[in-house]
């Protein structure tokens, strides 16, 4: 979530998103003959979404509520299943490269990720198993906050005289069963880069059996069903100073809407000399994927080696 002293410059969003010849700045796909008709349909289109993600979030709270006092995986199927309803109705399509490496093993994962926009939630919370980590401020929100304690999110305060209790914490979540979402630059971006990760971030991985950590890339790489350029990422990504209101107000207008994520093969922390060796590894392989999603060239695992050279895949 947003946080941190440095913020990225925010980029002004009057700034035409898209320009083409015959089409209208922010226009998404509506050519300009249509401008009269376009201004009408794109605020339709935000109160459409608007509507339709808190109508289908009041029924499913008490649902979720339910199912968190019942055994069995009911909790985080149905988690998974209120997310990508909420991608759909917001007219976001999710393409997913690779797989979650499975539990066969006994193992927990835990999903590292690139973090550019509030929709990295629905997006990632749609297609895998696992309860996010958020800063102890968005409990607090209204709403947002209640939502997250639905989905048994585990809140922490990032401060460094609390890092042992909060890696506990998340120990002991995985001790139970649960997976985990990280985001370990501490803050959103620009969606241009991956901010350097936090090796703090990865106490969770401390231990005799520590969980398998595998990097995550998170690249919002269709507008209008054109790939998206510098221009057209701060219709997805929120970060400095921009508020949720009016960010989804801009995003919301448009169609034609594609997130990929891609999964890379996940490591084991027992093969890395240090904490800050497994946060560079594991930043490498979320940069240079998330540079291949931007960029649309053929997604590669960069070879990744853990203590004296040996491989550090699980």
């Amino acid at each position: 979530m947003r946080e941190g002293a440095v913020r990225p410059t925010r980029l002004s969003s009057s700034r035409p998103v898209l320009a083409r010849q015959g089409m209208a700045p922010n226009a998404d796909v509506l050519p300009t003959i249509g401008g009269g008709l376009a201004a009408l349909l794109r605020p339709l289109r935000v109160v459409r979404r608007a509507c339709g993600v808190l109508l289908w979030t009041l029924p499913c709270m008490p649902v979720q509520a339910v199912c968190l006092m019942l055994p069995g995986h009911a909790k985080a199927s149905f988690a998974r299943f209120y997310w990508s309803v909420v991608c759909r109705l917001l007219g976001l399509r999710v393409r997913l490269i690779g797989a979650p490496p499975g539990t066969a093993n006994g193992r927990r994962v835990v999903y590292v990720s690139n973090h550019s926009s509030w929709l990295d939630i629905p997006v990632l919370g749609g297609r895998l198993d696992a309860c996010f980590v958020a800063k102890d401020e968005v409990g607090g929100w209204p709403f947002v906050g209640t939502i997250a304690r639905l989905g048994r999110t585990v809140f922490i305060s990032r401060q460094r005289h609390a890092t042992g209790r909060e890696r506990d914490a998340m120990q002991e979540r995985l001790a139970a069963g649960d997976n985990l979402f990280l985001f370990p630059e501490g803050t959103t971006s620009d969606g241009s880069r991956v901010l350097p990760f936090r090796s703090a971030f990865f106490a969770i991985a401390d231990g005799d059996d520590p969980p398998l950590i595998q990097p995550v890339s998170v690249v919002y790489d269709r507008l209008g069903g054109l790939p998206t350029g510098r221009a057209s990422r701060p219709v997805f990504a929120w970060y400095g100073d921009m508020d949720l209101a009016s960010h989804f107000w801009r995003f919301a207008q448009h169609r034609g809407l594609r997130v990929s994520i891609l999964l890379q093969p996940p490591l084991d922390p027992a093969l890395f000399a240090s904490r800050k060796a497994l946060s560079h590894a594991v930043w490498q392989a979320v940069a240079d994927g998330a540079s291949a999603l931007r960029q649309n060239r053929p997604v590669t695992v960069p070879p990744v080696t853990g203590a004296a050279g040996q491989p550090a895949y699980a």
